[in-house]
Parts: C-alpha cells; sequence; structure tokens
C-alpha cells in the first residue's frame, strides 16, 4: 500500500522510526526498483543546529518548510543527491533524509541507484506516480544511534539519538 499524506503529516522522530522497513518504489525506463529502509535521520527545525533551516528560509530550505509529503532533495559535497521527505506542518520545517537500504548503504549510492537528482526536488512522494513509499507489512524491531557526518552542529545537537536503524537478525 502506497503510504498516504496522513502518514508524513506527524512528527519527524515518529516518521523516521516509521518509515525504516518500508520500501521505496522507482519506476524507470529500465524497470521497478523497490528498496527496504534499513536507516533514516531526522532533521526538525530552526532550533536543530544540524538541519539546513537552522538559519532560516532560503532558496535551498524553502522545500523544508512545505506540505508533509514533499521530496527535499540537495547536492552534498557536490556530487551527491540525498533524498529527504518532508514531515509535519506548513512552515515547521522538518524532514527525514533517507540514509541507507538494503544492500545500498550511504544516501549518495541510494540516490545513484534510484536515479534520484534535483529534478526531484519540491515533488510529492505522495503524488508521484514513477517515485512512491509502500507499506509491505513487513515488521521490524529499530534502534537509535546519534546522527552521522554533522560535525558542525552543537555538541547537545551531535548527540541526540535521531538516527533509526534496522536490527539485524545478528545484532
Amino acid at each position: 500500500m502506497k503510504l498516504p499524506y496522513s502518514f508524513f503529516y506527524r512528527d519527524c522522530l515518529e516518521v523516521a522510526r516509521d518509515l525504516v522497513g518500508k520500501v521505496l518504489v522507482r519506476k524507470t525506463e529500465d524497470g521497478i526498483i523497490k528498496l527496504r529502509i534499513t536507516e533514516t535521520e531526522s532533521y526538525i527545525g530552526e532550533a536543530d543546529t544540524a538541519c539546513h533551516a537552522h538559519k532560516g528560509r532560503t532558496k535551498r530550505t524553502e522545500v523544508m518548510y512545505g506540505k508533509a509529503g514533499t521530496i527535499y532533495v540537495y547536492l552534498c559535497y557536490g556530487m551527491h543527491w540525498l533524498l529527504n521527505i518532508v514531515t509535519g506542518k506548513v512552515d515547521d520545517p522538518q524532514a527525514v533524509l533517507i540514509r541507507a537500504c538494503e544492500d545500498y548503504q550511504g544516501p549518495g549510492k541510494l540516490t545513484k541507484k534510484l536515479k534520484i537528482n534535483k529534478d526531484f526536488n519540491g515533488k510529492s512522494i505522495i503524488e508521484c506516480e514513477d517515485f512512491y513509499i509502500e507499506d509491505d507489512g513487513f515488521v521490524c524491531e529499530v534502534v537509535t544511534d546519534k546522527r552521522v557526518g554533522i560535525g558542525y552542529a552543537s555538541e547537545e545537537d551531535q548527540n541526540k539519538l535521531w538516527r533509526f536503524i534496522m536490527k539485524k537478525a545478528s545484532d
């Protein structure tokens, strides 16, 4: 079942946790790609020094202030497109970064496999016909950890357990 608007119109921490185990579906000219989400991170508002919206509205962050379910794609290190989904209320900038899927560790590798780039920025993950997230009923245990790659953020924000990871059977 394709995830509805109501799934994303919730607090970012809830959405990030609940996205673990869901399936990204991408339809391309080469066929359909389905990848199970194994890791996400939450970025919550202007008070979160790790969040792009920390410094307020800019051309880059405007999409984060939009409607829940909006896709936020940005370029990292000038070479990797990273995929985020906006959550919560309009004008309250929150987004979930999709960090990894089974067999694709790292957000840059993931977007490359899915052929996701800046053209998706600002689109709705709910309304897209060629890219969406579905719930296939899979249930998994989720563990938390610190977010990755945010050395620029305050120590307090670096230490928040806002990364959500599918627990492996061997853990």
